[in-house]
């Protein structure tokens, strides 16, 4: 997968730290958005982890760190369970605007829980997973307990989670005691993946089994047996990626937006939103971009890319044509081009240079790979670019 640093900003204009992974070489069927779990970041091995795991199946994915946490700004401190929610809702808000507004949201522990609250304002989501998560908001104060009493004398109290200082303020306390789940899962609308370990020594099974028996269906229930609650193994992380990306198309309406048609050679369709460019060529659909620099997304070669790729592949196939034609022993043709605009002193200004460097692999003589070397510059392509060519173009 391909990562992508960005920010956006929290109801109080703080910078929330964000990363979006690419799917490799395709253009992403639909967005999702990653909830991490209470206190942890979205750094946390296991989520870059299932994040793979669904980039593999093409997937784009949103995760963050909520207010005050790794990277973005604000302090844990003032944070609650609501403005986790609102944390949310406005990433979901940013996927909208950057790619497509999210069709699936994943939670990991309270991340999960969180992201059931959510869902009801995020419209667009059709799937929701929850992993190792609590039926309960209230579950997460059991990781503070013996400090609750001081919390609710004294306002706040310096508690440790994970081996890591942090201030729970009442008002933290108070909303994760307050927000009950029942009716907001009753109500949900979306399908649903509830994911869960029975050795799950953080958030016990029973949470698992009451989210699933409060949701109705369409809801599945997948049993990670083995893992712990932080899914330190990576084996188990990766499974869970996987596990998601497969059940998701099952139950997941990908958007159907109309797919570049055309009666005619090759076409390309660039919308307003993105540099993205979706390509059909001979029947065969392709991706172009820009580069992430010049504005694009970088899912595909730019245009000089696919023109230099035209040159290489039409080398190759002309290759080894001529050497079945002339049954010589061609294993492999392999054609490497490189594009670049080259000062040219005959004419005294730059023009486009290829450069072409050509493997050939097989029981060939000095002769015959000469020969070979002669009919890669009459390939179609290589003729096509020294010739005097026109476009003629119009408007529909």
């Amino acid at each position: 997968m391909r990562s992508e640093k960005i920010t956006f900003a929290n109801k109080n204009k703080e910078k929330i730290a964000a990363i979006i992974d690419w799917p490799v070489h395709t253009r992403p069927k639909a967005t999702a958005l990653f909830a991490h779990c209470f206190t942890c970041t979205k750094n946390l091995t296991a989520v870059k982890n299932i994040s793979k795991g669904l980039t593999a199946a093409g997937f784009a994915v949103l995760r963050f760190d909520f207010t005050g946490l790794g990277e973005s700004e604000g302090d844990f401190e003032s944070t609650n369970f609501e403005t986790n929610i609102d944390d949310l809702e406005l990433a979901a808000n940013f996927l909208a605007e950057k790619i497509e507004a999210p069709k699936l949201l994943i939670g990991h522990s309270l991340g999960g829980t969180a992201i059931l609250h959510s869902a009801k304002k995020i419209k667009s989501a059709k799937g929701i997973v929850t992993i190792g998560s609590p039926y309960q908001p209230s579950h997460a104060t059991q990781l503070f307990k013996e400090s609750v009493q001081e919390i609710k004398s004294n306002g706040k109290a310096k508690v440790s989670i994970g081996g890591r200082p942090f201030t729970v303020n009442s008002e933290l306390l108070k909303s994760l005691n307050e927000n009950d789940s029942k009716q907001i899962i009753e109500e949900l609308d979306q399908a649903l993946l509830v994911l869960h370990s029975l050795q799950d020594k953080i958030v016990g099974i029973e949470n698992a089994e009451k989210i699933y028996k409060t949701a109705r269906h369409p809801k599945s229930f997948i049993s990670l047996d083995g893992a712990d609650h932080l899914l330190s193994n990576k084996e188990d992380s990766t499974y869970v990626g996987e596990i998601i990306g497969s059940w998701v198309n099952r139950y997941l309406v990908i958007s159907e937006e109309k797919v570049l048609d055309t009666k005619h050679q090759a076409a390309a369709q660039t919308n307003a939103n993105s540099l993205t460019t979706e390509v059909i060529a001979d029947g065969h659909p392709l991706v172009a971009d820009e580069p992430l620099n010049l504005g694009g997304n970088d899912l595909g070669p730019n245009p000089y890319g696919l023109l230099s790729a035209a040159l290489a592949s039409c080398t190759s196939l002309t290759l080894q044509m001529y050497a079945k034609q002339k049954k010589w022993d061609l294993q492999v043709a392999t054609v490497h081009v490189n594009h670049s605009k080259k000062d040219d002193e005959n004419i005294g200004k730059k023009i486009d240079y290829f450069e072409r460097i050509i493997e050939l692999n097989g029981n060939l003589d000095q002769e015959q790979r000469t020969r070979l070397l002669e009919i890669a510059n009459k390939c179609p392509v290589h003729k096509t670019l020294h010739s005097i060519s026109k476009v003629d173009s119009s408007l529909l």
